[in-house]
């Protein structure tokens, strides 16, 4: 199968935005976009033929209109659809298999009702090479930026190539941002000041060192190197205004261990103000 993006469609507004981001995302990739719509089977009856046939009606005119979207949006790229009946994370994990990525929108009807900032990211970021993209329903704006998550640890490697990839192919800043947290140290903090001066110091050459190569690789992509004294959600929330997407790794250590999956999933991908992708290592899928 010829390189492509996968994006889940149901009709709902969400859905129609994660479809025209993913068309636009397909074209710069130059890559083929592949949409498909799940329905679940019941199980609690056994549907009469007349309303498998209108479920799979309704999924074709979803479908249809999803295509046309994409095409008004991406009128040089291949595009294809898929009716496929079972459960919507087992399907979109099958889908990421040979995918360049799985697009999905925040919110949705039917199948992907109330599913996609929940269960079906769970079930597909940690577990799948393909990094997931979670649109949300904004405002469309164009800011020229991204932000990236990092920790400097391996699992960050992958997740800063995304980003540099990312920003080289829309020409954009990259927001790169490490944080640490001070850790709790009662009412003599004050002399513990030089310790916390060196914590500092270390944290920003991690952060440093872990920039530099890929800095190298991608001369011609302008960074903004943060180091903050923040949680990482808040910091990537923040970052999120500015932000075209924000991009997580799907684990890490210090301040972002166990953090992606869990407070992120839950916090950025709330709360954030744009798309956001998050990306597992491809050795770990």
């Amino acid at each position: 199968m010829a390189a492509h993006v996968v994006v889940g469609a149901d009709g709902s507004a969400p859905s129609q935005t994660a479809v025209e981001w993913a068309a636009e995302d397909a074209a710069r990739r130059g890559c083929d976009l592949r949409i498909i719509h799940v329905y679940e089977p019941t199980e609690y009856y056994a549907p009469s033929p007349e309303f498998q046939d209108s479920v799979r009606e309704y999924g074709q005119d979803v479908l249809e209109k999803a295509a046309e979207r994409a095409r008004g949006r991406a009128p040089w790229t291949e595009v294809s659809t898929s009716l496929v009946s079972g459960r919507v994370a087992e399907v979109l994990r099958r889908e990421a298999e040979d995918a360049e990525q799985v697009v999905v929108g925040s919110r949705g009807l039917g199948g992907f009702a109330g599913l996609l900032l929940g269960s079906v990211t769970r079930a597909l970021a940690g577990h799948v090479a393909a990094p997931i993209v979670v649109v949300r329903d904004v405002p469309e704006r164009v800011r020229g930026e991204i932000a990236v998550g990092y920790d400097g640890s391996e699992h960050s490697v992958t997740t800063l190539q995304y980003a540099f990839e990312e920003a080289a192919r829309r020409k954009a800043r990259l927001q790169a941002i490490h944080t640490w947290q001070m850790p709790v140290m009662g009412l003599y903090a004050v002399a513990y000041a030089p310790l916390l001066e060196d914590m500092a110091a270390a944290e920003q050459r991690t952060a440093t060192n872990a920039l530099s190569p890929w800095r190298e690789r991608y001369p011609g992509v302008e960074v903004k190197q943060t180091v903050i004294c923040e949680h990482p959600v808040v910091a990537l929330r923040n970052a999120s205004a500015t932000a075209d997407l924000v991009v997580v790794g799907s684990r890490g250590l210090g301040a972002f261990e166990s953090a992606v999956l869990g407070s992120v999933s839950h916090g950025v991908l709330h709360h954030a103000h744009c798309p956001v992708a998050v990306v597992n290592p491809r050795d770990e899928a």
